[in-house]
């Protein structure tokens, strides 16, 4: 039977599946996971944060890796086109904080399940614990793939949708950058994207796994700032996480492979609400709350148990000593941690660790209407194997999805002008 054959069940693999099914062809989707959407049921701390409703310029602007790529893809199936597909398929949404769209239910799996109903209805054939060793040619033309059960899997077109090399235990190995590069294709540099980062300083092992919310951060290098995020902060053993930190390090990594060796700092602004005079009207009222009490316990107030033990150090203020006994100075010195808590970047976590690969299949290669290769005629590339990454806030699965629905649009169009051949 003549069909497409998509290489991967992810995020962009699933919407190829359903865009191909939904415009006439038959299709195989084969995945190595024991089942589909392992990636996607972990994204957004297993909320899936599935898109953002900002508009299409917008978009863009918040994909600085080749975002611009993807312009006729978004016009074609909009963060608006794919709300409305999967509430039409059941998963009412609702939008938060920055735009951020989110199930209702607030559960990633009601998304993976929405998208297996709508495959099977479509009568996709969904077939797991399958691994494609190589994309098949003939005569330069993508006619298949070959599993690693040496199985020969034929084929009109074949999108090849394999993810990322990032969180490997999900199936995002790499897979894919093998099968393009081998094909002719160009693999730019892989690194990681969206992703933690490791500071000097050891005492932020301390902090480990406090949560920090409404926190101003600032990226600086060179004495200049490089990026600046508010939201949510977590402290880890080896550093800090959380969204504004894996939105700034992707102009963090930028530096640390231009610039070897350049001192890279995150301030955290603790009390961004705060000027720098009502926070010290602040503290003069806590300091006559708690003046007979010792330094240690007057910031019960202000800040929570395990970062007041910190910035107590940090404040060089005797711990012991009587709060109506500390000075103008030691006051505004404490008053500038708050302001300026910061660390010093070693470097990033590995890739393996970023939510997002950057770098992948150059989209210099890839046309962006149909995400057809310019390479390998029949072979479609569709998601994070392409050189397209962003920033937090859905704009990553955004461009999975619009990716997945053209080249599922093009390769069954692909499929029905072979027929007429």
């Amino acid at each position: 039977m003549d069909k497409v054959l998509v290489i991967g069940g992810g995020a962009a693999g699933m919407m190829a599946a359903a865009s191909a099914a939904e415009h006439g062809a038959a299709v195989t989707l084969l995945e190595k996971m024991p089942a589909l959407g392992r990636k996607l049921l972990i994204t957004g701390k297993g909320r899936c944060n599935v898109t953002n409703i900002a508009d299409i310029p917008t978009i863009i602007a918040n994909l600085p890796g080749n975002g611009s790529f993807l312009y006729s893809a978004l016009h074609a199936f909009s963060s608006r086109d794919l709300m409305a597909w999967l509430e039409e398929r059941g998963v009412p949404l609702k939008t938060e904080r920055g735009g951020r769209v989110f199930p209702a239910s607030d559960r990633a799996a009601d998304v993976v399940a929405a998208f297996a109903r709508a495959l099977d209805r479509l009568g996709v054939a969904v077939v797991t614990g399958q691994t494609v060793k190589a994309v098949s040619t003939a005569g330069g033309r993508a006619c298949g793939v070959v599993t690693a059960d040496g199985r020969a899997w034929p084929a009109d077109a074949v999108i090849l949708a394999t993810g990322g090399a990032s969180y490997p235990g999900t199936g995002s190995s790499g897979d894919g950058y093998r099968m393009a590069a081998a094909l002719g294709h160009a693999v730019i540099s892989l690194r990681p994207s969206l992703v933690p980062l490791e500071v000097a300083e050891e005492w932020v092992a301390d902090l480990q796994g406090l949560a920090l919310k409404n926190v101003a951060v600032a990226a600086r290098a060179g004495g200049r700032t490089i990026g600046e995020e508010f939201g949510e902060l977590l402290f880890t053993h080896f550093g800090l996480s959380g969204p504004v930190i894996l939105s700034l390090s992707n102009p963090v990594a930028a530096v640390l492979r231009s610039a070897p060796g350049a001192e890279i700092l995150i301030a955290i602004n603790l009390k961004p609400a705060l000027d720098a005079e009502t926070l010290d009207k602040r503290l003069q009222r806590d300091f006559a709350k708690f003046a007979r009490k010792q330094f240690k316990n007057s910031l019960s107030d202000l800040l929570p148990a395990r970062l007041r033990e910190v910035i107590t150090d940090l404040s060089h203020i005797y711990p012991d000593k009587p709060v109506h006994q500390i000075t103008r100075e030691e006051r505004g010195r404490l008053a500038g941690l708050l302001h300026n808590l910061t660390f010093t970047v070693t470097a990033t976590r590995p890739l393996a660790e970023a939510i997002v690969t950057a770098g992948g299949v150059a989209t210099k290669e890839i046309n962006p209407s149909t995400m057809a290769s310019r390479l390998v005629p029949g072979l479609y590339l569709a998601g994070e194997v392409i050189d397209i990454d962003g920033y937090t806030g859905g704009f990553n699965l955004q461009a999975a999805f619009s990716t997945g629905y053209a080249a599922g649009r093009a390769a069954a169009a692909d499929k029905v002008e072979n027929n007429d051949r």
